[in-house]
């Protein structure tokens, strides 16, 4: 009990820190240091520091991940483009406070949306049976973790690859509703169908975790491209880019994963983005030496690049994950989150044994 109610406090502490050092970027903004200038980045790069390491005084593995993700990967990345005078804080006229906080820790876009009147009801209604549909699957998948004793390990690590990102994209879409409902803003999208991607390069630009795609677009991808674009070929930017995304994504990776199981990391997770960020700048300059001469059908392609993606996962994504038995965490606290709305009382997760693992 005692356990539960000092992480409590600590996310309400957490989460205040960061209002109270949104607060102080808005005004250095709006009142001190209005255009870029050194005095400025030097104002605000420690914020973003500090939001790096901000959710690891969280232990819990769903209140300290998910806080490690709007926090020190969302907020930190965004202020860090403030600094210098870009991104979506940096706008024209300057945002009202409440609106550069939710901006800030959420992906939420600001182009208005393109389709008719008439189309969004029946993109709704899609998008709704989608969402129940992953619903039920995620669920069924609890079942399954039953009899995982007689799964054959790789099947287990599918249905964890299945899991995951169904969590990710419903806890998004739950949070996108929200955010709808209460400040009529919209989220960006989580995810594009990944399953049908056609290539690499489609899967992780277009289709996996578009919310990290567009914040690492700007913040590492272009920066690189534009400063060794001076002095390397077009092809060696655009590979040497792709490359630093890759490895800024696996360290922060490796950040949320410390912060999920407070194991040291192994680097196993940097090794899976060094991999695919190898591996993409390949499948980049082959695409660009080809000139289309050659096409690899998308029914082919796509395919094989899905199964690249998942069996490299459980090479080198799902162990780190697993060696603190974090599935097990996350279990107990979901279910003691239940036990605690159903009975109206803390219950503490460690009081919790998780009947599917």
């Amino acid at each position: 009990m005692m356990i539960m109610e000092g992480e409590i406090k600590s996310f309400m502490v957490v989460w205040s820190t960061v209002l109270g050092c949104l607060c102080y970027c808005h005004a250095i903004d709006k009142l001190l240091l209005p255009k870029p200038t050194i005095t400025r980045a030097l104002s605000l790069i420690p914020v973003a520091c500090l939001f790096m390491v901000l959710p690891l005084n969280l232990h819990s593995i769903n209140l300290g991940a998910t806080s490690s993700f709007f926090i020190a990967w969302l907020a930190s990345f965004k202020v860090l483009l403030f600094a210098f005078g870009d991104g979506p804080l940096a706008s024209s006229p300057p945002l009202p406070l409440s609106s550069f906080v939710l901006v800030a820790c959420l992906p939420i876009k600001f182009q208005s949306l393109q389709e008719s009147s008439s189309s969004q009801p029946k993109k709704a209604r899609r998008s709704s049976v989608n969402h129940l549909t992953k619903l039920m699957l995620l669920l069924i998948l609890f079942r399954v973790y039953k009899y995982q004793k007689y799964i054959h390990r790789n099947l287990l690590l599918f249905c964890y690859c299945l899991h995951i990102y169904f969590c990710l994209e419903l806890m998004l879409v739950a949070v996108a509703a929200a955010v709808r409902a209460g400040t009529g803003m919209e989220m960006e999208p989580p995810f594009n169908e990944p399953h049908l991607a056609t290539s690499l390069q489609d899967f992780w630009g277009r289709r996996w975790n578009l919310i990290v795609s567009n914040i690492l677009r700007p913040t590492v991808y272009a920066p690189v491209k534009s400063a060794t674009g001076r002095v390397l070929s077009r092809k060696w930017a655009v590979v040497t880019a792709v490359m630093a995304t890759f490895v800024v994504s696996g360290v922060m990776h490796e950040l949320v994963f410390y912060n999920i199981g407070r194991v040291r990391p192994s680097g196993e997770v940097l090794g899976f983005f060094v991999l695919h960020g190898a591996c993409l700048g390949v499948e980049i300059g082959v695409k660009k030496w080809l000139k289309g001469r050659f096409w690899v059908p998308g029914f082919v392609s796509g395919p094989l690049a899905v199964c690249f993606v998942i069996l490299t996962s459980f090479w080198l994504f799902f162990p780190p994950f697993l060696k603190n038995k974090a599935d097990v965490k996350v279990c107990s606290e979901f279910l003691a989150f239940v036990e605690t709305v159903k009975h109206h009382t803390l219950v503490s997760p460690n009081n919790i044994t998780c009947p599917f693992f």
